[in-house]
């Protein structure tokens, strides 16, 4: 017989022999199940912090981690998927000691909360979580809000504990929306925390449920904490032992001001209303800015436009940035360079000035929140158009 053939059977009958015991493993009582939570890293994609199930079984010699937040960068189309939200995540399974250590040196806190679950909950646990990670099943569409690392964490657990699992939502004492706990993660005045801004519409404006608070990790630690299960009419804490497994070193985050999304926006501003001022001084109208700013806010609001319609992400529906980055500018660039525009020309420009004091009203009435970087450039764009505006009716 062929000998690669005789490896190949052998490397086959040792895989499935592999798989036929990784179903068959009995988990033994002295069995611990935990929720991992792990502080926040220094890149955007990371701010918002990590949860991982654990599952240690020293007579077994088991110390697996289960994580539902990874994704691979060798996907085809990858960028393409990722901005049209069809990127899948997959439930990665590995050794404590690597994902431990890993986060270890990036100097991000570890804690462990272990669950006062049965044995038998566990094994189904365990069971569950395999049967997750099986190359047919591991996969799942990310959703930043609704279905994340964090809510498979929540959602696994409710399943497999049922409708004895209560979350008890009395220690939230403050009613967020969505973007609200986003910012509570983000500096206000950073580049990530503006393109969200600028990306997500007005769903992530609305106040959120108590429960779905839980799409961060911090408020998986808080809601197992505060978590109770209902067992022949007692009930007793879901979590029985809380430790922290590492204790950061705590780290002052340094914004640079210059750097800053409010300073760029505050010198473009200033440079608009400086021509402005130029072009009031000269009585004239300097028709090049126009066109600049016609373009590159229709281009925003054409980007804007097709995240709303033509991407599967829930949170960038209903985005009023729209009204200050409008995508029909780019239509008109050209007819606002000319000297004498076609009159309706100034109908338009009205239109846009109302949609600046639109903008104002949706803030403050809370019917969606803008990066505080756009404030100066709302100011200078009002006041360009009103200015073009008194320009063409001479």
């Amino acid at each position: 017989m062929n000998k690669n053939y005789i490896l190949f059977l052998l490397l086959l009958s040792f895989l499935f022999s592999n798989k036929i015991s990784a179903q068959e493993i009995s988990l033994s009582e002295n069995t611990e199940v935990s929720i991992l939570t792990i502080g926040p890293g220094k890149q955007l994609y990371d701010s918002f912090g990590h949860s991982a199930f654990r599952i240690k079984d020293s007579e077994k010699r088991l110390d697996l981690i289960y994580n539902f937040g990874v994704y691979d960068f060798n996907t085809p189309n990858f960028y393409t998927k990722f901005a049209q939200g069809k990127l899948l995540y997959k439930l990665d399974t590995g050794n404590f000691g690597p994902f431990f250590d890993y986060y270890k040196r990036q100097n991000r806190f570890v804690k462990e909360q272990q669950l006062a679950i049965t044995n038998e909950e566990k094994q189904a646990l365990f069971e569950f979580l395999q049967n997750n990670a099986k190359p047919e099943n591991r996969d799942y569409l990310y959703d930043f809000f609704y279905d994340n690392c964090a809510t498979k964490i929540r959602d696994v657990l409710t399943e497999v504990i049922g409708e004895n699992l209560v979350y008890d939502d009395s220690y939230i004492t403050e009613d967020y929306s969505y973007r609200e706990l986003i910012q509570k993660n983000v500096h206000s005045n950073t580049w990530g925390s503006f393109g969200m801004d600028v990306a997500i519409g007005a769903v992530v404006d609305k106040k959120a449920p108590p429960l779905d608070y839980q799409f961060l990790p911090e408020y998986i630690y808080k809601g197992a904490e505060n978590a109770s299960i209902n067992r022949n009419g007692t009930s007793e804490d879901l979590v029985k032992k809380t430790i922290v497994l590492f204790q950061n070193k705590e780290t002052k985050s340094k914004i640079n001001f210059f750097t800053s999304p409010l300073f760029l926006f505050g010198l473009i501003s200033l440079l608009i209303l400086f021509i402005t001022f130029k072009d009031y001084k000269k009585n004239t109208r300097s028709r090049y800015l126009d066109a600049s700013i016609f373009f590159i806010t229709g281009l925003i609001g054409l980007f804007i436009f097709l995240l709303w319609l033509a991407t599967d992400h829930s949170s960038t529906a209903n985005n009023y940035n729209l009204l200050w980055a409008f995508p029909f500018n780019i239509l008109l660039c050209f007819a606002i360079a000319k000297k004498n525009p076609k009159p309706w020309i100034r109908k338009y420009l009205i239109f846009l000035v109302l949609m600046i004091f639109l903008i104002c009203l949706h803030w403050m009435t809370g019917v969606q929140g803008f990066a505080i970087a756009l404030i100066p450039l709302f100011i200078a764009l009002g006041i360009r158009y009103i200015y073009i505006i008194s320009t063409l009716k001479k």
